[in-house]
């Protein structure tokens, strides 16, 4: 279970730092599965409009959470 949370917040990280690279700059190189969160979800949700750079920092820090978390967390 541990291995599987700390794997969600790799993922979560990666989408959230390589969401924020796109807003700044163009990333290519694997922009379909790193930015789902930039290029599908915040267009859909009317609270993040205007925030896009905050919201994909917001989820790269949580993904960085999730995997300090995992690893304090007794065996």
């Amino acid at each position: 279970m541990r291995k599987a949370i700390q794997f969600a917040g790799v993922v979560l990280a990666l989408q959230g730092f390589s969401g924020a690279i796109d807003r700044v700059f163009v990333q290519p190189v694997m922009g379909i599965v790193l930015n789902f969160f930039n290029r599908v979800i915040i267009p859909r949700v009317d609270l993040l409009t205007g925030y896009e750079l905050f919201a994909n920092l917001a989820l790269a820090a949580l993904g960085v959470v999730l995997i300090i978390a995992a690893e304090r967390a007794p065996r």
